[in-house]
């Protein structure tokens, strides 16, 4: 089990978001173990990108994109639901991240099921169910991926370029022509 380094997500948030297809993202709870590997993510940057929360500049919410990379930015939309990205970019960006949209159950299903009150199907295919899956909140936001703490990403596939559907962003209406959404092709 190796987790991603620091170096990993100090990137182009684009190509972090590409390259977390097929790793796993991992939540310890007590001694429970609950993972899942990473079919869908959707980037988002700084000043190149108006659909990013990171856009207008730094908030009380959002500080966590402009600090260091590897932590979790975890926020509440829609007065219900948690979102959790991880801190991502390189040196010509102030601010990115990327946001974990869907996982594929490996390990702790049972105890997802009993967390989303439903089928395996229908257990972490968004970005709100998989938090609800994994109980994920605020409790985590600023958390360091890069270490084995309660949550974190290891290594498992290396997906190739030719195995990624690319489209516009889902739920936006700024920026629809940047085509940063990224999942594995069925």
């Amino acid at each position: 089990m190796k987790i991603l380094p620091r170096s990993f997500y100090d990137r182009n948030t684009v190509d972090v978001a590409q390259d977390l297809l097929g790793k796993i993202l991992v939540r310890r709870i007590g001694q429970k173990v609950i993972s899942g590997m990473i079919i869908e993510t959707e980037a988002y940057r700084y000043k190149d990108d108006e659909a990013s929360h990171s856009f207008a500049g730094m908030t009380e919410r959002n500080k966590a994109m402009f600090g260091e990379v590897g932590r979790a930015y975890v926020y509440f939309t829609y007065g219900m639901h948690y979102c959790m990205n991880v801190v991502a970019r390189n040196v010509n960006f102030k601010a990115g991240a990327v946001l974990f949209r869907a996982l594929e159950p490996i390990e702790g299903i049972d105890y997802m099921i009993k967390q989303r009150k439903t089928t395996i199907s229908n257990l972490t295919n968004g970005p709100a169910k998989l938090t609800q899956a994994l109980q994920i909140t605020k409790k985590q936001y600023g958390e360091d991926l890069t270490k084995p703490s309660s949550l974190f990403v290891i290594e498992d596939r290396k997906i190739k370029k030719t195995e990624i559907k690319t489209r516009s962003r889902i739920g936006i209406k700024k920026a629809t022509d940047k085509l940063w959404n990224f999942s594995l092709i069925d």
